[in-house]
């Protein structure tokens, strides 16, 4: 449990400074956009993205690092379920015109009507997507669901 608040404190930490500081919204969609017009267009406005990226890269072994364990999550080891839920995860994203951390963690705090919506319907997708991927037992036996 602490592990959990922790986590969504840094979060919202993170999100607010991103916010405060440079004014953008921290959905991880924009961020790597970001990384790609900065690798393409050199705009150093745009460094942000970077040092924001990283930040995520490194936290994991900063972790481990100072002691921190916990127990790995695996869903499945199918390439093919794993392609098929990145594509749709990107056109979804596509469509929706962010992700869940883009309107579920600065949107609903803001209290972007657009952004409530989008996150009830990322909600709903994962959840049928959960109930249909376990009718159908596509998880791993190991998994604990």
């Amino acid at each position: 449990m602490v592990a959990e608040l922790t986590g969504g404190t840094l979060i919202g930490l993170a999100a607010g400074l991103l916010w405060l500081g440079h004014g953008r919204i921290s959905g991880m969609t924009g961020v790597i956009s970001s990384l790609f017009l900065l690798a393409r267009l050199g705009q150093e406005r745009r460094y942000w993205s970077l040092w924001f990226f990283l930040g995520l890269i490194l936290a994991w072994p900063v972790l481990v690092i100072i002691g921190f364990e916990a127990d790995a999550i695996v869903i499945t080891d199918s390439p093919l379920l794993l392609i098929a839920a990145g594509l749709l995860v990107g056109i979804g994203t596509y469509i929706g015109n962010g992700c869940t951390s883009g309107h579920g963690v600065c949107g609903i705090g803001r209290l972007s009507v657009r952004s409530m919506v989008a996150t009830l319907i990322f909600m709903t997708a994962g959840i049928l997507t959960v109930a249909l991927m376990s009718a159908l037992n596509l998880f791993m036996e190991s998994d604990a669901l």
